[in-house]
């Protein structure tokens, strides 16, 4: 086979030349051309939510695909954009009134950060700080990079971010430091909007906090009158065991990012769900007041379509009861490696699982990370940890059985890699 010209995410070349290639998706696995099945234990990436190419998203794609390509979305519109923004938001928190359609959660980042800094320029009193906190991740383009945590990811990239205001993450006994910054940064009325990962952070390590944390933030928020940005790009559609893991904290964020799973995972698709205030702090007769963002696929009417699937799935389907077998299954796989030696820092939220592996070294680059997706692939098994933390957030079409050969495979890998306290 000729050389790949494909220069892959996230990979370096020089240490992984062989890249499997991949031909058929179905369920919870992939299949290679030779027959080989690889379980998804990460749903490629926090995407796939009910399985791969579920037949209803599959069909609604078929179906517009023979009607509509991509229409420009300045001037224009279309019903599945119309009946989607429609359905989010009815799913959506309290409060969230207008849908700002984009690509990728990246995008949907870069949206809400523009949306917050214009209102506050367009109703006469602008602040141009974002908080943010310590080890959030929240995409690669460059605002998205900017409130997120600083790092290898990042590094060459310096020159371009701005600056931002961090707070601590909330870890266990130490939740009221994360308050007390919060409060301090916002006291000067200069921060536009604090944007968080609720309950879960994700690329940061799949770092968990309780959601009366998250309800705290959003209370001293509203007394310094900055916006809560909420990135639920990874934590909505179920993963955290509900819809959107605001709901847990019964909070209500002025701007709501979603993506990966708004699609069931099959094609692309953002939205960023903000405010009426936030909306008609845009709306006027005063051109400059415009919200001067778009992309050429704005909306595409096939990727909403699928979306629309996607929430017609949840209404007819039992997506929750799922959502809650899965979320009790990880808990109670779990349960073996908290007296297992190799392991620390078991925890679960809602059907998002991680632990950590005892290790010399941790952290992202750690060369532990590399080894460990091998050992996994060789068994079937698609595991991406991040460094020396494994994770399982898997379909929800995922079985009993699959989960436990998971946890096998994991406790197995234990035995091989890791280092007793």
């Amino acid at each position: 086979m000729a050389e790949s010209r494909v220069w892959h995410p996230f990979t370096q070349h020089a240490l992984e030349p062989s890249v499997p290639e991949i031909v058929l998706t179905e369920g919870a696995y992939l299949h290679k051309a030779d027959g080989f099945r690889i379980l998804d234990a990460i749903s490629s990436w926090w995407v796939v939510t009910h399985g791969h190419r579920h037949p209803r998203i599959m069909k609604a794609i078929e179906t517009t695909a023979s009607s509509l390509d991509q229409i420009i979305f300045a001037g224009f519109t279309h019903e599945p954009a119309e009946r989607l923004a429609e359905a989010l938001i009815g799913i959506a928190p309290a409060g969230l009134d207008r849908v700002f359609y984009s690509d990728s959660g990246s995008t949907s980042v870069e949206v809400a950060l523009k949306m917050a800094l214009g209102y506050f320029r367009n109703i006469g009193a602008p602040r141009s700080r974002i908080a943010v906190m310590e080890h959030s991740y929240h995409g690669d383009t460059i605002g998205a990079m900017s409130v997120g945590a600083r790092g290898v990811f990042n590094a060459a990239y310096d020159p371009l971010l701005f600056e931002v205001d961090a707070i601590p993450f909330p870890a266990a006994g130490r939740e009221q430091e994360t308050l007390d910054r919060f409060e301090a940064v916002s006291r000067d009325r200069r921060a536009a909007a604090l944007i968080v990962e609720p309950l879960v952070l994700g690329a940061g390590g799949m770092l968990m906090y309780p959601a009366w944390v998250l309800a705290e933030l959003k209370r001293i928020a509203e007394a310094s009158g900055t916006l809560l940005i909420a990135d639920e790009v990874m934590t909505g559609w179920g993963r955290t065991g509900t819809m959107f893991a605001c709901e847990q904290a019964s909070v209500s964020p002025d701007i709501l990012c979603t993506s990966k799973g708004l699609t069931g995972g099959t094609i692309p698709l953002a939205a960023t769900i903000a405010t009426d205030a936030i909306f008609h702090a845009h709306f006027s007769e005063d051109r400059k007041k415009t919200f001067f963002h778009s992309s050429s696929y704005t909306a595409n009417p096939i990727a909403c379509a699928a979306a629309l699937a996607n929430v017609e799935i949840w209404r007819d389907e039992p997506v929750a009861e799922r959502i809650a077998v899965l979320s009790a299954r990880q808990a109670a796989g779990l349960q073996r490696f908290r007296v297992n030696p190799y392991f620390t820092d078991c925890r679960t939220t809602g059907t998002i699982a991680a632990l950590d592996l005892r290790t010399g070294s941790a952290g992202y680059l750690a060369e532990i990370g590399p080894k460990l997706r091998a050992f996994f692939l060789e068994r079937g098994l698609l595991v991406r940890p991040l460094g020396n933390v494994l994770y399982l957030l898997p379909p929800y079409c995922i079985t009993s059985d699959e989960l436990g050969g998971l946890y096998d495979a994991i406790e197995e890998a234990g035995e091989r890699f890791g280092s007793r306290p």
